[in-house]
């Protein structure tokens, strides 16, 4: 009985140790993902402003996943090193899509989330930014909320011959703040599905300061002074006459 238990701990041992040295293995120096998952399930989390790296095969879907809070602005960034033009055999057309946790696809506000890179092109670059994140949305809108938001990288279209071809990709998602101007109320229950993910700096719901309080004391200042103006107009008119033999 006591081998049994022995034997059975040291196969647990081991297990863990080939788990610890797969998910070190997959990391760089930095910390930061060097390998991407291969659906919505399996995608790589990675955190804001952190370059990931992954090296697969061309007509590979990658998957990663990034968080974003209320009141950012996502942009996603792809590069994608292609293979040496001689063994390639014709230009091939890249795809960047993002999606937020409920697995929607987001459009993209600005950006060239396809490209097409020539035969002779050593790399393509990919871009998105989405619309500016909600603290909360009707049920029947597509609008983006706080929560994980996927990103597949993939290419579209490419000459049969040269799918399979080896090449590496980096992925950076950065989130910059909408401002006041995008600011509202109202406040979502918790994020979509971002257990996996890290939560921005400045939470789910986003900061609690926002340049529409610039503008909001600024305006109570200069009413403030127009009231105080117009009240020394009229109660005290006098002092503003000019004084006899001027």
């Amino acid at each position: 009985m006591r081998t049994a238990r022995s034997l059975t701990g040291a196969l647990l041992a081991v297990t863990a140790l080939f788990a610890s040295a797969g998910a070190a293995s997959a990391q760089g120096e930095d910390g930061a993902p060097t390998e991407a998952g291969t659906s919505f399930r399996t995608a790589t989390a990675i955190k804001q402003d952190q370059k990931a790296t992954a090296s697969a095969s061309a007509g590979d879907y990658l998957y990663w996943q990034f968080p974003a809070g209320a009141g950012q602005r996502p942009t996603v960034r792809a590069t994608v090193s292609l293979p040496e033009a001689t063994a390639r055999h014709g230009a091939a057309t890249w795809q960047l899509d993002v999606f937020d946790g409920l697995r929607r696809r987001q459009a993209c506000a600005s950006g060239e989330p396809v490209h097409k890179a020539g035969q002779q092109d050593s790399s393509v670059t990919l871009t998105c930014t989405l619309r500016t994140v909600r603290p909360w949305a009707e049920r029947w809108s597509n609008d983006p909320l706080p929560g994980a938001y996927y990103l597949r990288l993939t290419v579209a279209d490419a000459p049969a011959d040269d799918m399979g071809l080896a090449v590496k990709a980096e992925v950076e998602a950065t989130a910059g703040d909408a401002g006041g101007a995008r600011a509202e109320g109202g406040e979502l229950g918790a994020p979509l599905h971002a257990a996996a993910v890290a939560e921005p700096k400045d939470g789910w719901m986003g900061s609690w300061w926002s340049d529409r309080w610039l503008w909001t004391v600024g305006g109570a200042l200069l009413g403030a002074l127009a009231a105080i103006g117009g009240y020394t107009l009229t109660r005290h008119p006098h002092r503003f006459r000019r004084p006899p033999g001027a």
